[in-house]
């Protein structure tokens, strides 16, 4: 009885995980913290993404950081809360629709930002070892090369390989499941990578 009980409330349960992680990860972070700052709307310069990166474009380091922990934290606290109410499965699903709603945010017209710190804090709640291997290519790659998107790509692309070697398989299918959308979602800095004309860390505009 109980396991006939369990197969009708999981999807119900999924549904709820979902809707946990995308209310969370739609929570858009930069534009609220630079608008409570008094520098406008950050969708107005830069690359006008909501993230860290264009944040940092304002001049204002601490408010970048700011927004960077925050959309990190919306990550893990999907994941660690769903996986605490409903389990593992639940907050893989989570932790998706967290990414999911940091990208597309309902209430910015679903045009959001590219993921890469919600994508880091998705790891942070699965595994704190996957995340820290995430910040150490990262950090390695940006010290070498001052690009943040690339780096976040060289990251995107080693992680989900080492987990389909390591495991566990669900959750490398997940992290490979957001590192497709996040190449997907970089297309045009991967253009500007080609071509020589990506924005550098630290530099305006």
């Amino acid at each position: 009885m109980s396991e006939l009980m369990t197969l009708q409330t999981a999807p119900a349960l999924l549904a709820a995980a979902a809707l946990l992680g995308y209310l969370l990860g739609s929570i858009p972070f930069g534009l609220l913290l630079t608008r409570m700052a008094g520098l406008g709307d950050v969708r107005k310069i830069g690359s006008g993404n909501i993230g860290a990166t264009n944040v940092l474009r304002t001049g204002n380091k601490k408010l970048a950081a700011a927004t960077l922990l925050g959309d990190a934290l919306k990550g893990t606290v999907a994941v660690l809360l769903a996986a605490k109410l409903w389990g593992y499965e639940a907050s893989l699903v989570a932790g998706f629709f967290a990414f999911i709603g940091h990208l597309f945010p309902v209430w910015l017209g679903f045009k959001g930002g590219k993921g890469v710190a919600t994508y880091i804090g998705v790891l942070l709640g699965a595994d704190w070892r996957i995340m820290l291997a995430f910040a150490l290519i990262w950090l390695l790659c940006a010290f070498t090369t001052r690009y943040s998107s690339l780096s976040a790509l060289v990251a995107m692309l080693v992680i989900p390989v080492a987990l389909w070697i390591l495991g566990p398989e669900k959750t490398a299918l997940l992290v490979s499941l957001l590192s497709i959308i996040s190449w997907w979602k970089h297309r045009e800095n991967i253009a500007r990578l080609i071509a020589g004309t990506e924005s550098k860390i630290g530099k305006k505009g």
